[in-house]
């Protein structure tokens, strides 16, 4: 398959300009699409080019990767009139990297392969320290042939790089880790309105929990954030709703109940209506606190 010297990175967000930015910094020849070229500038100082349309981007990469926000987005971006589908040139990889839908990414896959041209889904967890540091988890569903030619591409963005199988998967992995994270967060946030409650210190207590048996990501990074009152984004509010609404909608097609992520999913929704959408998702803690 076609070596990948061009790269299409279209949504330059909390962690798409980062990962362009890996990009970049490997020596790829780095396009990229924002709505608003400003919020582009800093990529482009390092030697990204702008591109005015989704158009323009498909017709001078060999691989275009998008991180934007909801499944709309991406259909818009992949299947629209002005698409990439559309307009990429027969052997283009394209690699969505957005949380969305699993049927979404079997469309796009079919549609894309009427074309000649290659997709997969490869949604990621670590937020924005793990874009930031290059660590971030990836989850990859499409043809195994399609993954092996782009995993130079994903070994610059991330450390766990798992292959899960046909297009879909890749979404469908990424569901089990919100699903996973969504109780744990309530748990994260209650531990630490209980330790301040109690007369503790809770800085001093996270030294002695984070590596014992409730240890997890969001209770080692997140935390700190909740106890210094930092609620800045790594991963919006508004997106994880998304996400948990999808994996919900997943699950009764399975025709299995989720009462942990049904009440997580409540509760920021809660968070939501306060006008939290745009804070980070360890802003649950404001619920206790």
């Amino acid at each position: 398959m076609a070596q990948i010297k061009t790269v299409g990175f279209i949504g330059i967000g909390v962690m798409g300009r980062s990962m362009a930015g890996h990009l970049l910094d490997a020596g790829y020849e780095v396009f990229i699409y924002t709505r608003t070229k400003e919020k582009a500038a800093s990529l482009i100082q390092k030697g990204a080019m702008w591109k005015p349309t989704v158009k323009d981007i498909a017709e001078v990469a060999d691989a275009v990767i998008t991180m934007v926000g909801y499944p709309s987005d991406v259909e818009e971006i992949y299947l629209g009139e002005k698409g990439l589908v559309n307009h990429a040139t027969t052997g283009t990889y394209l690699i969505d990297m957005t949380t969305s839908k699993p049927q979404l990414a079997k469309k796009i896959e079919t549609k894309a392969k009427e074309r000649g041209i290659f997709a997969l889904d490869a949604p990621v967890s670590g937020g924005d320290i793990g874009a930031r540091n290059g660590t971030l988890a990836i989850m990859i569903g499409g043809e195994k042939k399609v993954f092996e030619a782009c995993l130079p591409l994903f070994q610059q963005m991330g450390e766990n790089i798992q292959y899960q199988g046909a297009a879909g998967s890749g979404q469908h992995t990424k569901m089990c880790n919100q699903i996973a994270i969504a109780a744990g967060m309530i748990g994260v946030a209650e531990a630490m309105v209980y330790a301040k409650k109690s007369g503790l210190d809770p800085e001093t207590v996270l030294k002695s929990i984070t590596t014992g048996a409730a240890g997890s990501w969001s209770l080692s990074n997140l935390a700190p954030r909740m106890l210094k009152g930092d609620f800045e984004p790594g991963f919006y509010v508004k997106h994880f709703m998304k996400d948990m609404g999808i994996a919900l909608e997943e699950a009764e097609l399975m025709g299995e109940e989720m009462p942990g992520l049904s009440l997580a999913k409540s509760l920021y929704e809660k968070l939501a209506e306060n006008g939290e959408e745009n804070s980070g998702t360890q802003s649950i803690y404001k619920l206790w606190d």
